[in-house]
């Protein structure tokens, strides 16, 4: 290793040594080799790129999927005396300016984004004119779709970079299997040699998988607490659930709290920072918590209900025992639960009618090549939800039918929080001017105002970006109090390409490819779960590292425990005539409330009580029938409403 390596690695980070695989990460990218890193959960790949941020000319741009991660990593960098900054949706509209003041001047080293922030036409322009010396992308396994946690956005990184001309590119992740490690490095032209794996085993845990029936799984949980030193994770499927365990492990003298997405940011960000702090022995928590928990001393993590993947569970398991000491990891496992994890993933396919009003409305609502969107309303126009939504837009983006513009809120009320004399008093000339045509061209229903952007720019030609910058500077300066809602996302529409034939049924084709891949993935855990062979080495070859031992004599396996899943109970189906009645009532109660033919999958999405836009819409939730079925394995479903289907359709 060059002594100036060390010697700078000492100097800004105080460490002694590079740990396994960063040497070689950080050397190819000093050769202006493109890498890609697989280190495991906690052995140190941010150091790759922030070492080497250090060390290259002009900027860094980091994407990361969460705001958690941004903030722990801007810390450690500011402890560290490298100017880094983010901008994200927690900065006032003057602090995002100050920050791209920054990085225009050469003070910022290194920026944070989340791959969101490149619809922003804005943002686009602003980093395309900014010189880049790598690109940076966290969380990597987002990119692929045969990766878990797939984050369509992600897709559209490589074009980014080329648009952006960014010579040198790193990929963190900790899971990826083979296939995704050599989709991931295609994508960014990375070559074998330049891929990085350190190797996946991690001595110091043990895993253990516990047959248990559900009615019995809390009492299971609870013995198991009481005999762990230290703080743990227990993970659930579903909120509700989240809330029942943290409630009951509470009443039994765990010091426990549930954490869920349900939970505003705040109160989310309040049990995080208990937890961090160790006043919070047990948090219960969906997937929703763990990404940016970087607790070096959890002593446990409990997997209450089956996880979504081996992925996920590998990723879990991998937030315990970060400090090398030993740390238990134990699912309570059984098959009551596989249908709600396979759920998730049959609610995410859309109808092939929804992917048709979709396209239909970007025809119908087209003006001078250009569509706007307002997510949350044509999500429950089309009936599809809006991760899906997101994932049919990125699809037609890549097919060269849209292309993103810019994001602009359509309603913007504001108030005064002093006397509007008082505020203009602060401006001079133009400036104010300028304020005292937006305020009186606003109309104030009691204390709110709405500016009336029409009219300002017919009298004014002001422009709009112009107006909402001032109402945000105020706000950020405390003389006005502003609210803002109904995102609207502006595409230009290639019209051609959008009236080719069979665009519809092409697309539907897609999610249910993805739909297959995601179910065959939670057969693939069931079957990890019940495996005869030592559970660390598989799990280690899984992910492609072959140097695992054969037997690691700390997991289940090893110490003879095979594990076999089964139904705590039975499901029972309700009678033939009971499901005909039901869905005879769905049929009829939607009957003059939407235009779409209610399609097979919509009936048993009905029986399995998977939530989708028009259920809520419409309040189908109410109607007798919904979630009858929902014990009950979806494919199963969809088998018995095609053999009721003539009855259901007279």
């Amino acid at each position: 290793m060059p002594t100036s390596l060390k010697a700078a690695l000492k100097k800004t980070f105080g460490f002694d040594e590079f740990r396994h695989g960063q040497q070689q990460t950080i050397e190819q990218l000093l050769s202006g080799h493109s890498s890609l890193a697989v280190f495991p959960t906690g052995s140190g790949k941010s150091l790759c790129y922030q070492f080497t941020a250090t060390q290259l000319p002009h900027l860094t741009l980091v994407v990361s999927p969460l705001l958690a991660l941004m903030k722990d990593q801007l810390e450690f960098l500011a402890a560290k005396g490298i100017n880094a900054a983010s901008i994200d949706s927690s900065l006032s509209f003057e602090q995002s300016q100050q920050v791209m003041r920054d990085v225009r001047q050469g003070k910022i080293k290194i920026l944070m984004v989340s791959v969101e922030r490149f619809k922003n036409e804005r943002f686009r322009s602003f980093i395309g004119s900014v010189p880049l010396s790598m690109l940076v992308v966290d969380e990597a396994h987002c990119i692929s779709e045969w990766g878990h946690n797939f984050r369509p956005d992600y897709l559209k990184l490589p074009s980014y970079r080329q648009q952006l001309n960014i010579p040198l590119v790193l990929l963190l992740t900790a899971t990826a299997t083979k296939k995704v490690k050599r989709d991931m490095a295609a994508k960014f032209a990375i070559e074998d040699r330049h891929i990085v794996q350190t190797g996946f085993y991690r001595p110091n845990l043990d895993l253990t998988i516990l047959p248990v029936a559900s009615a019995e799984k809390n009492a299971q949980l609870l013995q198991i607490i009481r005999q762990q030193a230290g703080p743990g994770i227990v993970y659930v499927t579903l909120q509700n659930s989240a809330e029942s365990v943290a409630q009951f492990l509470a009443n039994n003298n765990i010091n426990a709290q549930a954490y869920h997405a349900g939970f505003d940011s705040d109160k989310r960000q309040h049990i995080q920072n208990q937890f961090m702090q160790g006043r919070i022995q047990v948090v219960v928590a969906t997937i929703a918590f763990g990404m940016g928990i970087d607790k070096s001393d959890i002593r446990f993590v409990i997997h209450h209900d089956l996880p979504k993947s081996i992925e996920n569970y590998s990723q879990e398991i991998g937030r315990a025992g970060r400090d090398g000491q030993p740390s238990n990891c134990i699912t309570l496992a059984n098959l009551d639960g596989i249908n709600t994890v396979e759920n998730f993933v049959y609610g995410d396919t859309p109808e092939l009618s929804g992917i048709e009003y979709l396209l239909n409305n970007m025809r119908d609502e087209c003006q001078n090549g250009q569509w706007e969107l307002q997510g949350l309303s044509l999500s429950n126009a089309s009936n599809v939800r809006q991760l899906p939504m997101k994932t049919l837009l990125v699809q037609l983006e890549l097919l060269g039918i849209i292309k993103p513009l810019y994001a602009y809120f359509a309603e913007f009320k504001y108030k005064f929080l002093q006397e509007k004399t008082q505020t203009l008093a602060g401006f001079e000339g133009e400036r104010k001017s300028f304020l005292e045509a937006v305020f009186n061209h606003s109309q104030f229903k009691k204390i709110w105002g709405e500016p009336n952007f029409e009219s300002l720019y017919k009298s004014h030609q002001f422009p709009r970006e112009r107006i909402v910058a001032a109402l945000e500077y105020l706000a950020d300066k405390n003389l006005i109090e502003l609210q803002s809602k109904r995102i609207t996302e502006v595409f230009s529409i290639n019209l051609d390409a959008l009236n080719q034939p069979g665009l519809a049924q092409q697309l539907y084709d897609y999610f249910i490819e993805k739909e297959k891949k995601e179910i065959t993935r939670i057969a693939s855990l069931v079957r990890f779960f019940e495996l005869d062979s030592c559970l660390n080495h598989m799990l280690s070859r899984y992910f492609d590292d072959q140097q695992s031992p054969p037997s690691c004599g700390h997991c289940s396996v090893c110490r003879g425990q095979v594990a076999k899943l089964e139904y705590s109970q039975q499901a029972r189906w309700p009678d033939d005539s009971t499901l005909i009645t039901n869905l005879s009532g769905l049929k009829n109660h939607l009957a003059q409330k939407t235009p779409q033919a209610l399609s097979l999958d919509s009936y048993c999405r009905f029986l399995s009580g998977i939530s989708v836009p028009m259920f809520s819409r419409y309040k189908v939730r109410q109607l007798g029938g919904f979630a009858s079925c929902e014990n009950i394995r979806y494919e199963q479903i969809r088998q018995k409403v095609e053999s009721l289907w003539g009855a259901i359709s007279q």
